[in-house]
């Protein structure tokens, strides 16, 4: 068992997801069941900013699929836009896309694919650039998904998450693939479990459906956020609300 980390406050990161420089939201990961809830990333980062949020987390859907950053003007304008620290995925899979982002002022990057493939960048990573690294572990079934989810490994989510035990990553983003986007409830049990089997602190992601979510989370040994986003724009979690919840 895992020495864990207790923490009195709950990180909740506002989720921007960018498609073709869009809002949007996916239904597990499907680029085809997209659901757009804007055309302005920078307004949507203004609007998290001014009800009280410090984190934002931005992905690059395209990128993800892509390999490389497709959003970049958007994810550059939100950035200029958000004054608390942005964390970004999709499609991050150098060292040169690693170092852009952090320069452009990107707080933390999120790598997945290439922790799978290339976890020797991550490791590097993580110790030349100490609480900026964080590793996406996303889950189909128990089973790393990668390349935007489209491909499941033969990997487990513990497995992975050991790899990067002593390389120094701030954080481990989990995430339930089959509730993304689909307000089931986020997965609390898995997400205090991989928590339990690490002592890197853990970010829980997919499904979140109300302020219920955020009391369940609240306190869990290891546990150091949660990601909502679709629940934010339907209107069924007040951020605000959220936020005092979760401090």
């Amino acid at each position: 068992m895992a020495t864990v980390i207790v923490t009195d406050r709950l990180i909740v990161f506002p989720a921007i997801d960018l498609k073709g420089g869009q809002v949007v939201r996916l239904a597990e990961g499907d680029m085809d069941r997209a659901t757009i809830y804007g055309d302005d990333p920078a307004a949507q980062a203004r609007a998290f900013a001014d009800a009280g949020a410090d984190h934002l987390h931005v992905v690059d859907l395209d990128g993800a699929f892509a390999g490389d950053s497709v959003n970049g003007d958007a994810v550059a304008s939100v950035v200029r836009a958000f004054p608390g620290r942005v964390q970004l995925g999709g499609g991050i899979r150098t060292r040169a896309a690693i170092d852009g982002w952090l320069e452009l002022g990107v707080a933390r990057v999120v790598i997945g694919t290439a922790a799978l493939e290339n976890p020797d960048l991550v490791r590097d990573a993580a110790r030349a650039l100490p609480g900026r690294i964080v590793v996406a572990v996303d889950a189909r079934d128990g089973l790393v998904a990668t390349r935007g989810w489209a491909d499941v490994s033969t990997v487990t989510v513990a497995d992975l998450a050991r790899r990067f035990e002593d390389a120094g990553v701030a954080a481990l983003l989990f995430t339930d693939v089959g509730r993304d986007g689909l307000l089931k409830g986020c997965n609390v049990a898995a997400t205090a479990a991989l928590a339990a089997e690490v002592s890197i602190p853990v970010i829980a992601s997919g499904g979140v459906a109300g302020i219920e979510d955020i009391h369940q989370l609240r306190g869990k040994p290891g546990i150091e956020g949660v990601i909502t986003g679709r629940a934010l724009y339907d209107g069924r979690l007040d951020l605000a609300e959220a936020l005092r919840v979760a401090a």
